[in-house]
């Protein structure tokens, strides 16, 4: 057998071995997470941790990152976001971001169970017109277009974030390009009642899981 073929095999079988280990390590890295974002990933508002269970892995991986390489939550008036940006450094390597998201994304879908309220025909219309197409029609997310799922999500979450991209406290890395489309993508929602009833809507399609 060549040496290319010797070192193919074996680094597959590493690989394969990996996975295994990666998804051991999840429950026990979620640990420390538990106390404001659930133990099943439900999030507490009171706490300013959003609902995170069953978010895709690849965008949670994305923004623990983005917290480790101070892309997000630097900003003075992102309190929250510093505080997150701490705790993703506890984690070790590349290796255990890796593993806590697909722990977390391995959670249940958070549900609301009392949505906020707005007028829902001009909510799906402002939802449809600007968010939908990255978002998905359901707000169910969009992996491929690096869009998270945004059923689910707490309004006073919504919002801030919101807020965040808009006025210049997230989104402004050079490296996040998801978050300087988001960033741009803020300033087109006409009003702040316009912005209460997309998260009407989205609350309506976050019922269902």
């Amino acid at each position: 057998m060549s040496l290319s073929r010797t070192r193919s095999i074996t680094i597959a079988v590493l690989l394969m071995c990996s996975v295994p280990a990666l998804a051991a390590d999840g429950p026990r890295l979620y640990a420390p997470c538990v106390s404001c974002h659930g133990s099943k990933g439900e999030g507490n508002p009171a706490l300013n941790a959003p609902a995170i269970g069953g978010q895709d892995a690849a965008y949670l991986e994305r923004q623990l990152l983005n917290f480790r390489t101070d892309r997000r939550g630097t900003h003075k008036a992102d309190t929250a976001g510093a505080q997150m940006r701490a705790l993703a450094t506890t984690l070790p390597d590349a290796a255990a971001v890796t593993s806590v998201a697909r722990h977390i994304a391995s959670l249940p879908k958070s549900v609301i169970a009392k949505p906020a309220a707005g007028d829902l025909h001009n909510g799906n219309n402002q939802f449809q017109g600007k968010c939908g197409s990255c978002h998905g029609t359901r707000a169910e997310g969009n992996p491929a277009l690096k869009a998270p799922r945004l059923a689910g999500l707490d309004a006073a979450y919504i919002k801030r974030q919101f807020a965040h991209f808009r006025d210049g406290i997230r989104g402004t890395n050079a490296q996040d390009i998801p978050g300087r489309q988001m960033a741009m993508m803020s300033k087109t929602l006409p009003t702040e009642r316009d912005l209460d009833d997309v998260i009407a809507f989205i609350h309506q399609q976050g019922r269902v899981k």
